[in-house]
C-alpha cells in the first residue's frame, strides 16, 4: 500500500509525527486555509489512531473505525479498511453506454478509476454539483472505484453492537448494501459486498 494511505496493522507508524501533522493542519484551519490532500489524510488517520487507542468504558467492546460522509441529507459511513483516500471532485471524464449512476473516470496517480454516484444507484434525490463535492476512493485488493459523496464529516467508532437493522425507510437497492443502521440515523454501507457486486462495477470492456 502506498505512503500515505489509509491501513492498520501491516505498516509501523510513527504516530508523533502524525500528529505533528494533525496539528498543524488544524492551524491552518483555524486560520482560514485550505487543507491540501496530504494534510487532510493525516487527519482521517490520526483521528482513527486515537480512537482504536481509547479505553472502552465499562470492558472491551467491538468497534468498527468508518468515515462518516453525507449524500442527499442523510448520514452514510464506510468502513476504513476499504478507504484508500479522499479527494475534491476537480475533472473527470463521463463515459457512454454505462449505468447512469457512473458519473465518469478520473486518473489518479496513473490510474484510471471510475466514479460511482450511490444518489443515483440507491434512486435518491440528487442535486447539482457543487465545489464541495468529494470523492471517496474504496476498494479490497482487485476492485477500486471513488464513491461520490456532498461532504465528508470525519472518522468515526461504531461499536458493532449499536448497529440494527435498516428501518423501513430504507428501501430496495438501499436496504440491500446496508450492514446496518445507528439509532441516530447513521447507515453503515456494507462495501465488501457492494465491491463484489456486478451491478456496480464498471467492465473494461464497456466503451
Amino acid at each position: 500500500m502506498e505512503e500515505g494511505k489509509l491501513a492498520f496493522g501491516r505498516r509501523t507508524t510513527d504516530w508523533g509525527e502524525l500528529l505533528k501533522r494533525q496539528q498543524a493542519a488544524a492551524e491552518a484551519v483555524s486560520g482560514g486555509q485550505a487543507l491540501s490532500p496530504q494534510q487532510e489524510r493525516d487527519i482521517l488517520v490520526a483521528r482513527a489512531a486515537e480512537l482504536a487507542l481509547r479505553p472502552e468504558e465499562g470492558g472491551e467492546e467491538a468497534r468498527l473505525e468508518c468515515l462518516e460522509f453525507l449524500l442527499s441529507g442523510e448520514r452514510y459511513a464506510v468502513e476504513l479498511s476499504f478507504v484508500s483516500q479522499t479527494l475534491p471532485l476537480t475533472d473527470f471524464t463521463p463515459l457512454f453506454c454505462t449505468p447512469p449512476f457512473v458519473l465518469g473516470i478520473t486518473h489518479l496517480r496513473g490510474r484510471i478509476v471510475s466514479i460511482v454516484d450511490l444518489r443515483r444507484f440507491f434512486e435518491l434525490p440528487t442535486v447539482g454539483l457543487a465545489d464541495l463535492n468529494r470523492v471517496i476512493v474504496v476498494g479490497n485488493g482487485s476492485v477500486e472505484f471513488g464513491l461520490l459523496a456532498d461532504a465528508i464529516n470525519g472518522v468515526v467508532s461504531l461499536p458493532r453492537a449499536s448497529l440494527q437493522p435498516p428501518p423501513d425507510a430504507f428501501t430496495g437497492l438501499r436496504e440491500e448494501f446496508l450492514a446496518g443502521v445507528t439509532q441516530d440515523r447513521l447507515a453503515l454501507l456494507d462495501m465488501g459486498k457492494i465491491l463484489s457486486d456486478r451491478r456496480v462495477i464498471v467492465h473494461e470492456e464497456v466503451g
